[in-house]
């Protein structure tokens, strides 16, 4: 796959949260069980850019990243949210859908191409209305790889 970034399919997940706290912390979780990460770095590396300003995107949305040593190219996770959440987003909105990025440590460019393009995918209305729809992990892992993996050819 030449696309700018990989999801595995266990990276992608419905959770639970009720803090914006949760959800990072999830997040680092799910990205050390799919990538074979330190969940603890992770979530250091996470929380280090989230205090520079909250990477809630708005519309719902929030695409916390971070760069990481150790990684041969970017990776993501995709979390859909049960319930919204607050996340400090510039909107002011809450968020339902999450999707991280780690990069590795020198992919400058790399790491903002990765973002504009999972921003664009997040900004699509038709989209973000069937990723709320689908019904089950299985449903938006099919979703994301279709639009990689198109976008990608």
């Amino acid at each position: 796959m030449s696309a700018l970034f990989s999801i595995d399919q266990q990276a992608v997940r419905v959770i639970r949260a009720d803090s914006k706290a949760q959800i990072l912390s999830a997040l680092a979780a799910n990205f050390a069980a799919a990538y074979a990460l330190d969940a603890d770095v992770v979530l250091e590396r996470i929380l280090e850019r989230e205090a520079l300003g909250s990477t809630g995107f708005g519309r719902g949305v929030a695409i916390p990243h971070a760069r990481i040593a150790g990684l041969a190219r970017p990776v993501a996770v995709f979390l859909r949210l049960e319930k919204p959440v607050e996340f400090e987003s510039a909107d002011a909105m809450p968020v339902d859908c999450v999707f991280g990025l780690l990069s590795p440590d020198q992919a400058g460019a790399v790491h903002l191409q990765a973002l504009a393009a999972i921003s664009r995918l997040m900004r699509d209305d038709r989209m973000h209305a069937r990723l709320s729809a689908a019904p089950d992990a299985d449903a938006l892992y099919a979703l994301l790889v279709n639009v990689i993996d198109r976008d990608a050819a």
